[in-house]
């Protein structure tokens, strides 16, 4: 399938290796592994990430996750994302986590069609990992990194796997034009939108958030196997909203819901457990990881 956007770097051009540091995590029951501190180049734009690799020997699989649209000023002490990549890759997984444009350390204005080209630099990166089984390549977002995970996957078939956690069927007020000043001024106090002049284009900004809408791509995921998380007491994307995308969905799909579990997927054990076993089963060729 071909890419949604056009990109400039491929290859060993969308990788630059800063850092590589040892991890020793036997003290919580996980294997040593490596982490590689990463930016990846999209758009002309520096993305920086890291990837948590086995330190066993041989190729093993791969999973991108893909964080939400941020909602507060970013805190460089929060380290959940790190935690969580730590846990898949003690399973396994080779593990890439990083920010997108207008999040974190990553440069850019927060642009959800810029994100799906920038989840596209990060599977270019995987995919030319020496590490890497090409064959595995899974993807975990959250939010409106689920959003994005969707479409992206739906687009390109180098994906095999999809797990979606509080994903929106659309982007609803957000997409809105009587919304778009306050949402706007919301994303620059927040430190997302970082540049005077953007969006050049406020109409073609909004409209990306109604062509991204999960509900018109979830369909073209089939046939490789699908999974919606999401927690019956979500407070930000109602149930009813993953129902809807199920329904749309086909084979193979399955729905797992979190008895009260909410918004934040990636802090209840229960979702991430289910997340992690039903990843294990699609992607882990041998039992070399127990838990």
């Amino acid at each position: 399938m071909a890419s949604p956007c056009r990109r400039s770097y491929f290859g060993s051009h969308s990788r630059i290796f800063l850092q590589e540091k040892e991890t020793n995590l036997l003290s919580l029951k996980f294997r040593n592994m490596r982490t590689e501190i990463i930016c990846l180049k999209s758009n002309g734009l520096e993305l920086i990430g890291e990837l948590l690799l086995p330190s066993e020997n041989g190729l093993c699989p791969a999973l991108c996750i893909c964080h939400g649209i941020p909602a507060t000023t970013y805190n460089p002490e929060d380290k959940g994302y790190y935690k969580l990549a730590q846990k898949f890759c003690a399973a396994g997984f080779a593990t890439l986590i990083f920010n997108f444009r207008g999040a974190g350390k990553s440069q850019g204005n927060f642009d959800i069609m810029g994100w799906s080209c920038d989840l596209q630099a990060a599977i270019d990166f995987l995919y030319d990992h020496e590490k890497i089984d090409k064959t595995r390549l899974g993807l975990l977002g959250f939010s409106g990194g689920a959003a994005v995970s969707v479409y992206v996957a739906s687009h390109n078939s180098r994906v095999s796997s999809l797990v979606t956690c509080a994903c929106p069927a659309d982007f609803g007020p957000l997409a809105h034009i009587e919304n778009v000043n306050s949402t706007i001024q919301h994303f620059r106090q927040i430190g997302a939108i970082r540049d005077n002049d953007f969006p050049s284009s406020i109409e073609e900004w909004l409209t990306s958030f109604k062509v991204l809408s999960p509900i018109n791509w979830i369909d073209r995921i089939s046939p490789r196997p699908l999974l919606l998380v999401h927690g019956d007491a979500d407070e930000v994307v109602p149930l009813e909203q993953a129902h809807k995308l199920y329904q749309k969905a086909k084979q193979p799909k399955e729905l797992a819901i979190i008895h009260g579990a909410k918004h934040k997927l990636r802090l209840e054990e229960e979702a991430m457990t289910a997340t992690l076993d039903w990843l294990k089963a699609r992607c882990l060729k041998t039992s070399l990881y127990p838990m």
